[in-house]
């Protein structure tokens, strides 16, 4: 695992981009997995910068988002395919039947959790980006005794719940579940990509990366993934 820290966002999420830009120089086809929420959004910015500057395209590229909202349809303001679209897809090259996300609005959510995975095992992911929750959970693999390694349907802690309710009029409107991909899944990605951004994560990130590996810590299990790239903010990185 190698950690790397930044002195500014700005650094981080240029770095970050830079990476994606050479597995996809390195592999034009390449598969990128990738996340959502507030972290990437900077990734994605740069990432866009590159594309319109020359130095990046995903015209060959396929991507799979980690996770949705059950319930959200995709045109929801704060369905994560929307999210996707405003902050990347819809300024990139990447043709549309390229991009996948679970359907957490499918009427078998079961079928979709076992579709998904099967896309997966057929192209398997190049680069994973990911991002930690307070509570350690990667994807919305909350804290368990016990991980389902594919695409599953997640209750959502109340925490996560209040973490994203941000983005929402009120928490009453935040979605109760999710769809998404399991801790197998993300672990089978060629080499993963962690990113921690704020003095609020120092705690989690020290214990997903120096803690014991555990399920009640969902993101530990990178641990035991043999290419890990963690890039934190001096906040994030403060206890390390």
């Amino acid at each position: 695992m190698q950690v790397k820290c930044f002195d500014t966002t700005s650094d981080l999420d240029l770095y970050a981009a830079r990476l994606f830009a050479s597995a996809l120089k390195a592999k034009p086809e390449a598969t990128l997995g990738l996340a959502t929420g507030s972290t990437p959004i900077g990734i994605y910015e740069k990432m866009i910068e590159m594309y319109e500057n020359g130095e990046m395209s995903f015209q060959y590229a396929t991507t799979f988002n980690l996770d949705e909202y059950v319930g959200l349809p995709p045109d929801h303001e704060q369905s994560y395919a929307r999210f996707m679209r405003r902050h990347l897809f819809g300024h990139i090259d990447l043709p549309a039947g390229k991009a996948h996300l679970p359907n957490g609005n499918a009427a078998d959510l079961a079928a979709e959790c076992a579709g998904y995975d099967r896309m997966l095992e057929a192209q398997p992911v190049d680069i994973q980006l990911l991002g930690i929750g307070h509570n350690g959970h990667i994807g919305f693999n909350e804290p368990d005794e016990e991980l389902q390694g594919g695409t599953h349907i997640v209750a959502l802690e109340q925490d996560t719940r209040e973490a994203n309710a941000r983005f929402f009029a009120s928490i009453d409107e935040v979605p109760t579940q999710a769809i998404t991909m399991g801790v197998g899944s993300i672990l089978k990605a060629e080499s993963i990509l962690l990113v921690v951004k704020g003095a609020d994560k120092a705690a989690i990130v020290k214990q997903a990366l120096q803690g014991p590996i555990t399920t009640e810590c969902p993101a530990s299990l990178l641990q035991t993934h043999k290419n890990v790239t963690v890039l934190v903010d001096r906040e994030a990185g403060r206890l390390l």
